[in-house]
């Protein structure tokens, strides 16, 4: 199905594709590799080329996007928006509440991927929107696992690139670490505002009696129950020391953060960190910590955005650009022809 999505939630109709499906898998044939060159670089303001080809692009006009909408798995919400039509695709895998269009830089980055020959795809989980606190880390990982076998199998993809906003990362750390069957077409990482929802919770004061709350629940057996709707184990998850989703408080030890994050040295990665942002609590030093999850992650790419803020919409162009330079980069490393 050909369409084109705006964030006024309208669909409006486009020529059919003309791609084909292969249900050729080239998936045995993956060699996987890594770069072993790590790097840091300071983002100054910097613009990123518009889409040459006008309204036959990605983007009809501001919010409006033209691709196609798929499923990729068996439950309705199951559903993903790809832009361009190419066979290497960088997966968008959004925070809490978000699904698609869920940041400001998607538009300008669907364009600069066609220039590059990329697809953007954006995938709806369980998790999506309002399913936050009936999923978990283990079920996106399975869900992530379907669209990149579906990616594979039906659209012959070459390979993917995973870009994870805020809670989109742990999605990310969580799956490489699964080691699942399709985990292996991933070329490349993206972990764009990697933050403690822990730390940031911790601000607020109804946390603590919530934390005690979905504890007891768990512990009686009742930690998917929905009443009342923050006691869950997603909440647990997301708020406790040391919890499924706690990857990146400030507060681990070097230890425990290679613990959560070491298996990402076999993946060539790369931290987009805002230096403003407003999720990171304000005793925290941004610079110590983005060095430390960067070591902990086996030598990821550092990129610090000054003055950003956690979706960077004060900040696309060089968010894009870092983007765009790192797909560029890493993506093609390490990875031989599947047809040779």
């Amino acid at each position: 199905m050909n369409l084109s999505a705006s964030s006024s939630s309208s669909l409006l109709s486009s020529s059919p594709s003309s791609s084909s499906s292969s249900t050729t898998s080239w998936f045995s044939g993956i060699v996987r590799g890594r770069s072993d060159k790590s790097g840091s670089i300071k983002m100054a303001n910097n613009s990123v080329a518009s889409d040459p080809s006008g309204s036959g692009g990605p983007v009809n006009r501001k919010n409006q996007f033209h691709g196609v909408l798929f499923k990729y798995g068996p439950k309705p919400v199951q559903v993903a928006f790809k832009t361009g039509n190419y066979k290497q695709q960088v997966i968008f895998i959004g925070g809490l509440t978000d699904g698609l269009l869920a940041t400001e830089y998607l538009e300008p980055l669907a364009m600069a991927l066609e220039n590059e020959k990329w697809s953007l795809v954006q995938l709806l989980l369980s998790s999506s929107y309002s399913g936050y606190g009936i999923s978990s880390l283990k079920q996106d990982a399975v869900e992530l696992d379907q669209l990149i076998s579906y990616l594979i199998n039906k659209e012959d993809s070459e390979g993917v690139v995973l870009l994870g906003h805020s809670t989109g990362c742990q999605d990310i750390v969580h799956y490489m670490r699964t080691n699942a069957a399709c985990s292996r077409a991933v070329r490349a990482a993206i972990l764009q505002a990697p933050v403690s929802d822990r730390e940031y919770r911790a601000t607020l004061p109804q946390t603590a009696a919530m934390i005690d709350l979905a504890s007891t629940m768990i512990s009686e057996g009742r930690g998917l129950e929905l009443m009342p709707r923050e006691a869950d184990e997603g909440y647990h998850s997301l708020c406790a020391y040391v919890g499924d989703d706690d990857m990146f408080s400030s507060d681990l030890s070097d230890d425990q953060l290679r613990m959560r994050l070491g298996h990402m040295s076999q993946t060539p990665c790369q931290v987009i960190f805002s230096m403003a942002d407003e999720y990171v609590p304000e005793y925290v030093d941004k610079k110590a910590l983005v060095e430390r999850l960067c070591r902990a992650l086996g030598g990821a790419e550092k990129v610090e955005i000054e003055w950003g803020n956690h979706s960077l919409s004060n900040r696309v162009a060089e968010a894009v650009q870092a983007i765009i330079d790192f797909v560029i980069r890493e993506g093609p490393k390490g990875w031989d022809d599947p047809w040779n």
